[in-house]
């Protein structure tokens, strides 16, 4: 018990490491908080310090998804078990300790855990996030859409694995509070559109 406790807390903690602040501020001197939409993840990295930084960030994002997942598998946590210690790492990053618990919008460790969790199901999220992005230009837009379509790919292809799909759904929840503010920009059309250069 006290070892399955460990790997939660663990994750958290993880989780909470605030990739984006942290490099903005050692290598561009910068706080990103403060800049285009002050958000501490990939997607405004990319946009305030470029390619570099965002795919930098996006790597170390992903990976604090992905490590206490396999972690958590390693140590033989059951199947939900390790989703679960995943969703944590994805509360870590959104709520972080290390940032007097603001963080980023999770879709980065998120995707690093459903990669764990499920590849197939990671690669089929990640070509609904790509298409949509690439023809709407739209970051959040995709990040939803993406983060449903895992839900949609458990209840059709998992369909036994009720608690994994109830999960899986909490993740999308998750997601739909990160991206209130950018839903009711995408309602009223005024949500920032990711350059078709970048």
């Amino acid at each position: 018990m006290y070892l399955k406790i460990g790997v939660f807390f663990l994750a958290y903690l993880m989780g909470s490491i605030p990739t984006a602040f942290w490099y903005a501020k050692y290598f561009h001197g910068i706080d990103i908080r403060q800049h285009g939409s002050g958000n501490v993840g990939a997607t405004n990295s990319l946009r305030v310090l470029g390619k570099k930084a965002g795919i930098i960030v996006l790597i170390f994002d992903l990976l604090k998804g992905l490590l206490p997942v396999l972690l958590s598998r390693y140590l033989g946590f059951s199947e939900e078990e390790t989703f679960l210690v995943g969703i944590v790492s994805i509360l870590g990053h959104i709520w972080s300790v290390f940032a007097n618990f603001k963080g980023g919008k999770g879709i980065a460790t998120s995707l690093g855990v459903i990669l764990a969790v499920s590849p197939a199901g990671a690669v089929v999220s990640v070509l609904v996030f790509v298409a949509v992005v690439f023809f709407t230009k739209y970051v959040s837009l995709g990040s939803l859409l993406a983060g449903l379509t895992f839900v949609l790919y458990y209840l059709l292809f998992n369909s036994s694995q009720t608690l994994m799909s109830l999960i899986a759904f909490l993740l999308f929840v998750l997601l739909v509070y990160t991206h209130r503010e950018n839903i009711k920009k995408l309602l009223k059309g005024t949500e920032n559109k990711l350059s078709s250069k970048k």
